[in-house]
């Protein structure tokens, strides 16, 4: 039209969606440099184009405002329906801490646990506890929302609940869950259990089927298949779940987490479900309620955590979240039992050689080399069998177990009883995880096998043959073969597998009740995950959990329990907390094994100490 003026300034999607394209005038290129300068993402495409990342844009809707001519900014109309979307949570969010900071009702017409049946339509079936209907309630009160009910307590049905309860109301056609590999399993079997008509869901390999319902996707998987999953997210209205979402609690620091940033505003709803939702603190929680609410979140965050008090943070943040404790689950007692075990002479000699070998090192190297982690996991090793640190070894070849030991040689070189210690002694945990595994076979009991390391648990398994072991760790084959004999079969009596593989996402509980720890790293969080996997929601009342920590007298395993003793003691008030006092993890994550500053200093002790 006549007199209608060119636009000195568009803005719409890229081709994947997950960044925000700027488009200026032929002269107007030095304002669009001096323009996409204020964003920390920002880069050129050419003279007259730039681009930032969605999440960005979308936490700095003010920037528009620097605009050499405001007035000239024209929106695409799909960006402009989102960044409206956007603004309408931010002011819902903020309306919502105002009125919990006066106790007030948050919103009107808020859902009430009572009404929850009725809203989740004629195809839901599956039964939900009473506290399920209250987290649900609130979750479907907000628009996008988190769930921090601690494991175990049935996070992945009250997911599919408010999923279905959109569903019905017309809000959304599909799910995306991002999730761990182990939880693969949890979503399937709940979405048979909770519909009539179980909707179609997929596990993402290559290309999302537009038919699929409920699209199941890891956290590795994310960054390769971005593009994809954002127009799979887009051709429907859509919610989407982070499972285990402290996964991506490094936020755009991250590579999970910068690529959740960049799809969550692509969906209609969002929902993130973690039991540890604070692990490092509150820069973790800023990345997790960043993702529910873009922009948002992380000034929600940043206000109530300015004074440092993540007590205070969890209070003013508490309209934003739902959280199930522990107490609520109402589960039978867990019978957790310390065994204590001698190390025989070679085992004692081998042990104490490296520690000194180790005080050497850590004088010259302390810092980098404690913050990797190898003190820590060379002595884990030879408090259970030194032999697991021969070098050249294969990490899955089973070490020789001996019926009959024979006595080494006095004077024997260390480096050749160190290649040829299970000639001359067993482990003494070794001994005690077959005692016990075969005392709980005769009883008609399965057991579960803990071990950080996978000689550990192939050595077990070798050992164990007459109970038909299961095995599970990083580079099993077939691990839901495993999983389904471990299950199912009345001769596989035993599981051996690590915490980082089977530590969450599945569940145990229905036909194990016993674990035993052959050893544990200072990871409190991933200790009480692996619990959880024999001790969760659906047990009978009078079910008798046990479990056995095996202890290695005067070795780092004394320095691990003291240790965790203490933070399993913290948590514990943190997981039983109804108000959630603090939502904090006190892990540090200073190393892959969980170790803050308290543990470094106590292992270091543990090297000075003769």
């Amino acid at each position: 039209m006549p007199g209608t003026a060119e636009p000195s300034l568009r803005i719409g999607f890229d081709e994947t969606r997950t960044k925000v394209v700027f488009r200026s005038l032929a002269n107007g290129q030095e304002h669009l440099v001096r323009f996409v300068a204020r964003y920390a993402s920002g880069s050129h495409r050419g003279p007259q184009a730039a681009e930032v990342d969605l999440e960005e844009f979308l936490a700095q809707l003010t920037l528009l405002r620097h605009w050499h001519d405001p007035a000239g900014v024209f929106f695409a109309p799909d960006l402009k329906d989102l960044t409206e979307g956007s603004v309408r949570d931010s002011q819902a969010v903020e309306a919502r801490l105002q009125a919990g900071s006066r106790g007030e009702p948050a919103v009107l017409g808020e859902v009430t646990p009572a009404e929850v049946p009725g809203l989740l339509g004629p195809g839901w079936e599956a039964p939900l506890t009473s506290f399920q209907q209250r987290d649900i309630a609130k979750l479907l009160s907000l628009t996008h929302g988190a769930n921090f009910s601690v494991p175990g307590a049935g996070k992945t049905r009250t997911a599919l609940a408010v999923y279905a309860a959109l569903r019905q109301a017309g809000k959304v056609r599909r799910l995306l869950v991002v999730s761990p590999k182990s939880a693969y399993e949890a979503w399937t079997d709940e979405a048979a259990q909770c519909f009539t008509e179980p909707p179609a869901v997929q596990v993402l390999t290559h290309t999302p089927d537009g038919s699929t319902e409920i699209l199941l996707v890891n956290y590795e998987r994310l960054s390769r298949q971005q593009s994809q999953l954002a127009d799979w997210l887009t051709t429907a209205p859509s919610l989407m779940v982070l499972d285990e979402a402290h996964r991506m609690k490094l936020g755009v620091r991250g590579t999970y987490g910068a690529s959740c940033m960049a799809l969550g505003p692509l969906a209609r709803h969002r929902l993130i479900l973690t039991g540890t939702p604070a692990p490092n603190g509150a820069k973790d929680l800023e990345s997790l309620l960043s993702f529910v609410w873009p922009g948002h979140g992380r000034r929600a965050v940043d206000r109530a955590v300015s004074g440092g008090d993540l007590s205070h943070a969890s209070r003013v943040l508490r309209p934003l979240f739902t959280r199930t404790t522990k107490s609520e689950l109402q589960l039978p007692p867990v019978d957790v039992r310390v065994k204590y075990v001698q190390l025989p002479e070679a085992h004692r000699r081998l042990y104490s050689a490296l520690k000194n070998q180790l005080t050497d090192i850590q004088d010259r190297e302390q810092e980098e080399f404690a913050r990797l982690g190898k003190v820590l996991v060379y002595l884990m090793m030879a408090s259970t069998n030194p032999a697991l640190l021969e070098s050249g070894s294969d990490r899955y070849q089973p070490l020789p177990v001996f019926a009959a030991p024979q006595r080494a040689a006095a004077g024997l070189p260390l480096k050749e009883l160190l290649r040829e210690l299970p000639r001359y002694e067993t482990s003494p945990k070794y001994e005690a995880v077959l005692r016990t595994v075969t005392e709980n076979a005769r009883a008609g009991r399965k057991t579960l096998v803990w071990s950080t390391f996978v000689r550990n648990l192939t050595t077990l398994a070798a050992a164990l043959q007459p109970l038909g072991p299961a095995v599970v760790h990083g580079a099993t084959p077939d691990r839901d073969e495993q999983i389904r004999r471990f299950r199912e079969d009345p001769d596989c009596m035993v599981l051996l597998s690590n915490p980082a593989t089977l530590g969450e996402g599945i569940s145990l509980h229905h036909v194990c009740h016993d674990a035993v720890y052959l050893d544990r790293d200072f990871a409190a969080g991933r200790y009480l995950q692996s619990l959880d996997r024999i001790h969760r929601l659906g047990l009978a009342p009078d079910t008798e959990t046990r479990v056995t920590v095996l202890v290695a007298e005067g070795t780092i395993d004394g320095i691990v329990h003291e240790r965790l003793g203490h933070k399993l003691e913290f948590m514990g008030q943190i997981l039983d907390d109804p108000l959630v006092r603090e939502l904090a993890d006190p892990e540090e994550d200073l190393t892959p094994w969980g170790m803050d500053a308290f543990d470094l200093r106590a292992l270091l002790g543990h090297l000075e100490t003769p």
